[in-house]
C-alpha cells in the first residue's frame, strides 16, 4: 500500500500510505490491542523467530497499527524505514544506543531540548560516549569540534525555544567529509514543512507527542532514515530494550498525520501573525521566529522550509518577574510546557524546559530570565493577542 502512494502528493501520502485493509475492508485503520499472535504451526513459530518469514512476532516489536504509522511516516519524510517508539525522547536515546560505541564523540548544538542535554551529559556518558557543544548557526564551531573519533552531528532545526535555523545542507556536507551522521530533529517543523532527509541528513527524529499528534493526546517518538541504519540498527535496539509506541497511540498518531498539512499551515500563518504584532507592542524587547524578517536566518528558513512554524519565543521586560507576570495575567491561555497541540500553550523556558540546564549552559542556549515560548494554537488570533494584553499591561 505504501510503494502504492510514493509518486502521489503529500497530503495524499499523509491519508493514504502504509494502511493495508484487512478482510473487514475497514476505511478507517484497525486498532491491534494484541501483545502476542497465534501461528500456524510449530513451523511457522520458528520461521518467523528466525527471520526467515516476515510477521507478526510479538508487540514489543511487530504491531499491525505501530507498522502502518511508521511506514506512513517513511513516506512522508522520504526514508526508507521508520522504527515507531515510546517517546521523542526514547527515539533519541534509541538512536545513540544503537548507532554509538563506547569511545565515540558527538557534536552537538547548544541550542537543544534541555533534557536531551540532560541524556547525553548525565547518562550517556555513563556508557563512555562524550559530547561537545557549539554554536548551531556557526558551521566553524561545528568544523573546529570534529574529531577523530566523532560520529554523530546532532541538532534541532528550527532550535528550542529560538527558531535558530542550521544550514542542514552545509552540515551534511560536513559531516559526509569527517564519516560522520548527521541526526535531525524535525520536531518543530515536522515533514509538512521540511525534509531533512532530502537536504542531506541520515536521520530524523521526532517527538511524535507535538505536531504528529496535534492535539496533546498520547506521547510518542520516531527515528525515520533508511533500512541499515533505522530499519535493522534502531530497530533492533528497540526489539531488545523495549522503548516501544503503544498500538493505540500509533492509532491516534497515524489520524494526526491525516491533518498534518492543514494543521502546520495554520499553525505557521497564526504564528507569523502573532509574532508581527508582538514586534509592535512596546512591552516586548525582543522576538525570535524566523518567519520574520529581522531573524538572522530568515532567508535560510525560507530556503529549506516551506513555512516557518507554530513556535514563537520574545522577551520582555522585567526578567523573570515580568515575564511570570504575563504567563500569570492570562486567561485562558494553557500554560504548559508541552507544544504542538490545536490550543495555544504558553511557558517559561529557563524554569520548565531548560530549568535542568546550569546557568552557564542556559546563557549559553541564550535562555535568558525573560524569555517567553509560545505554542501558537488553532485558536482565533484576536483572542491569542487579547490574552497576552492582559500580562503586557501590567509590564
Amino acid at each position: 500500500m505504501t510503494e502504492q502512494y510514493q509518486d502521489k502528493g503529500f497530503a495524499t501520502r499523509a491519508v493514504r500510505a502504509g494502511q493495508k485493509r484487512t478482510n473487514e475492508h475497514e476505511q478507517s485503520e484497525p486498532i491491534f490491542l494484541t501483545s502476542s499472535y497465534v501461528f500456524d504451526s510449530a513451523e511457522q513459530a520458528a520461521a518467523r523467530f528466525s527471520g526467515n518469514d516476515p510477521g507478526n512476532i510479538y508487540s514489543r516489536f511487530t504491531n499491525p497499527t505501530v507498522r502502518t504509522f511508521e511506514q506512513r511516516l517513511a513516506a512522508l519524510e522520504g526514508g526508507e524505514s521508520a522504527v515507531a517508539t515510546s517517546s521523542g525522547m526514547s527515539a533519541i536515546l534509541s538512536t545513540f544506543m544503537a548507532l554509538l560505541s563506547a569511545g565515540d564523540h558527538i557534536v552537538s548544538s547548544r541550542s537543544i531540548f534541555g533534557t536531551t542535554r540532560s541524556l547525553f551529559d548525565k547518562y550517556l556518558a555513563k556508557f563512555g560516549l562524550e559530547t561537545d557543544y557549539v554554536a548551531l548557526t556557526n558551521l566553524n564551531d561545528w568544523k573546529n569540534a570534529i574529531k577523530p573519533n566523532t560520529k554523530a552531528l546532532f541538532l534541532e532545526t528550527p532550535s528550542n525555544p529560538l527558531n535558530e535555523i542550521a544550514d542542514i545542507v552545509a552540515l551534511s556536507a560536513l559531516a559526509k567529509a569527517h564519516d560522520c551522521l548527521l541526526i535531525v530533529d524535525n520536531c518543530f517543523c515536522t515533514p509538512a514543512l521540511q525534509q531533512p532527509l532530502a537536504l542531506g541528513a541520515d536521520i530524523v527524529v521526532h517527538s511524535a507527542t507535538k505536531y504528529i499528534d496535534g492535539q496533546g493526546r498520547c506521547v510518542g517518538g520516531a527515528v525515520v532514515g533508511d533500512n541499515q541504519l533505522v530499519g535493522e540498527e534502531v530497530f533492533g535496539f528497540l526489539r531488545t530494550a523495549g522503548p516501544t509506541m503503544s498500538p493505540f497511540n500509533a492509532w491516534t498518531f497515524l489520524k494526526g498525520l491525516e491533518t498534518l498539512d492543514l494543521r502546520m499551515k495554520a499553525h505557521s500563518a497564526a504564528a507569523l501573525q502573532l509574532a508581527q504584532w508582538l514586534e509592535q507592542q512596546s512591552e516586548v524587547t525582543k522576538v525570535f521566529y524566523a518567519g520574520l524578517p529581522s531573524h538572522p536566518q530568515h532567508e535560510l528558513a525560507k530556503k529549506q522550509q516551506s513555512a516557518f512554524g507554530g513556535i514563537i519565543a520574545f522577551e520582555v521586560k522585567g526578567g523573570k518577574e515580568g515575564a511570570w507576570k504575563l504567563i500569570n495575567a492570562t486567561q485562558w491561555l494553557s500554560i504548559t510546557a508541552n507544544l504542538g497541540d490545536t490550543k495555544t500553550t504558553i511557558t517559561h523556558p529557563a524554569t520548565t524546559t531548560h530549568g535542568r540546564m546550569t546557568d552557564e549552559e542556559r546563557i549559553e542556549a541564550g535562555i535568558t530570565n525573560s524569555l517567553i515560548r509560545i505554542s501558537v494554537g488553532l485558536e482565533t488570533i484576536e483572542d491569542i493577542q487579547a490574552d497576552l494584553r492582559h500580562g503586557l499591561n501590567l509590564l
